[in-house]
């Protein structure tokens, strides 16, 4: 799939985030991939040109910028998202949670019309290739506490932190996302 995904980038940049830098990359019809430095399941080299003015890669620079700011709660950029067409239906029921809620991986399969395949809804969240924008960082596990997250627990929990999710958390859960 990696090098699929490749063959459609068109341009990618860096921007950095408080949570470190991020790589921005965009296909013909939009973001198609938003990866943190070192996080699992990042392509490597981008085959495209790296092309910071670019007018999409500035703009989802921007409003990823106003999210970690608390300016913006929603993105509302074109994306571009190349997967299967199981990983598909994951990463738009993804879209659909707003800023501020979480789902288990449960509610995730059933919300797609496959209540059984809460595993491969596990594998496809961990497969998305735009962080933050599709939203999953807000998938939690069945007793509603935090599991894995492809650019590390530390940064999912700092999101949730910034989305105000805490207070909904279990108490154990809860101790685990209170700043050091």
């Amino acid at each position: 799939m990696t090098a699929s995904l490749n063959t459609h980038l068109i341009a990618w940049c860096q921007v950095d985030t408080p949570l470190g830098p991020m790589t921005l990359a965009a296909a013909r019809h939009g973001l198609a991939g938003a990866w943190f430095d070192g996080q699992r399941h990042h392509p490597g080299p981008l085959r495209a040109p790296e092309v910071p003015d670019h007018p999409l890669l500035v703009e989802a620079a921007r409003q990823i910028t106003d999210h970690f700011a608390g300016r913006r709660r929603r993105f509302e950029l074109p994306l571009d998202l190349h997967g299967t067409a199981f990983q598909q239906s994951v990463w738009q029921a993804l879209l659909a949670l707003p800023c501020g809620a979480t789902a288990g991986y449960g509610a995730i399969a059933r919300a797609i019309g496959r209540p059984s395949a809460v595993r491969a809804v596990g594998a496809a969240v961990g497969r998305n290739p735009v962080s933050i924008v599709v939203p999953c960082h807000r998938v939690l596990g069945h007793d509603g506490g935090l599991t894995g997250y492809a650019g590390g627990l530390d940064r999912k929990q700092a999101l949730l932190l910034l989305e105000g999710v805490g207070a909904a958390l279990p108490p154990a859960h809860r101790r685990a996302l209170a700043p050091a």
